[in-house]
């Protein structure tokens, strides 16, 4: 196994109030990514945040911000969250009339253009776009709520597309998100997933009694996938 993993932090789990501490506490703890779930109440049954958020936390860290666009009529929005600060920008099969044309925007835009599979999504969807994206996201949970447990399903499904791209000569990341922690991250890895979304995990729920540790939680997640790797 040469591919190297990176940890997303998800705010979706982030305490609000105090987001600049938190993220700067999991960047400790090792976090590659910033992960930014994006909800319109529309396309998922939640309303999160939007591009005031992701510019302000474009302020507070250098790490690169990965955008999950779960929003209806995406490419109205792309322009303005890569202006926002984003890097990485994913958006579902679902939620696009013409996936080449989205992905190319996201792409001229100066980002790296990501398609998401929901739970349901065949992963033949890719097939004829595997040429014009930069990542893969994979949902292990059906969108829209943090803290849902992971569907074990998801490992065959990471399989099947690290597949798909490998015959069709991409070395195109695999995302995976929803329900990750360290008791499923070796095998996530093992699998062929080489980013790891968490933010339960790593945040845990932001009305807790007791505070998170968002620095451990992440050093903890590390070690748990670099594990796979050490067994590989």
């Amino acid at each position: 196994m040469n591919r190297s993993v990176r940890i997303a932090s998800s705010i979706l789990s982030a305490d609000f109030a105090d987001l600049g501490r938190e993220i700067a506490a999991s960047e400790r703890g090792g976090a590659d990514l910033i992960h930014v779930d994006v909800m319109d109440g529309h396309f998922v049954p939640n309303i999160t945040i939007g591009t005031p958020v992701v510019k302000a936390i474009r302020r507070v860290t250098t790490k690169p911000l990965d955008v999950h666009l779960m929003i209806e009529e995406p490419d109205r929005y792309i322009d303005d969250f890569v202006a926002a600060g984003a890097n990485m920008v994913s958006v579902h099969v679902e939620a696009v009339h013409h996936l080449h044309r989205t992905l190319t925007l996201i792409r001229n835009l100066g980002a790296q253009a990501g398609v998401v599979l929901n739970p349901s999504t065949p992963v033949v969807a890719l097939d004829e776009i595997i040429a014009d994206l930069d990542f893969v996201l994979v949902m292990s949970v059906n969108p829209g709520f943090g803290g849902q447990a992971f569907i074990p399903q998801a490992l065959d499904k990471i399989r099947r597309v690290r597949g798909l791209l490998d015959r069709r000569g991409s070395a195109a990341p695999i995302e995976i998100d929803g329900g990750v922690d360290t008791s499923n991250a070796a095998d996530i890895v093992a699998a062929g997933a080489t980013i790891l979304v968490a933010g339960h995990a790593i945040f845990g729920a932001p009305d807790a009694e007791t505070a998170a540790d968002p620095e451990a939680a992440t050093r903890a997640l590390r070690a748990a996938a670099f594990g796979a790797i050490s067994r590989a």
